[in-house]
């Protein structure tokens, strides 16, 4: 009972959080994270796709222009 007691307190005040509960604790291997490069292509991929719709809306008007 007394560590059931124990533990409620450490857990109250936040303490338990940081105590591994089992003696088998592993640490658990960093997840890559996507690096600056994949942000920089997705940014030059959207670049080319805006600048190429902006071209193709541009051409659109000028051919209706040039017909009327």
């Amino acid at each position: 009972m007394a560590s059931l007691a124990l533990d409620l307190v450490l857990w109250l005040t936040d303490v338990r959080g940081h105590i591994p509960h089992f003696d088998d604790f592993r640490p658990v291997p960093a997840a890559p994270t996507a690096g600056v490069s994949h942000t920089v292509r997705v940014l030059a991929i959207t670049a080319a796709v805006l600048a190429a719709l902006s071209l193709a809306l541009w051409g659109t008007v000028w051919i209706a222009i040039q017909l009327f």
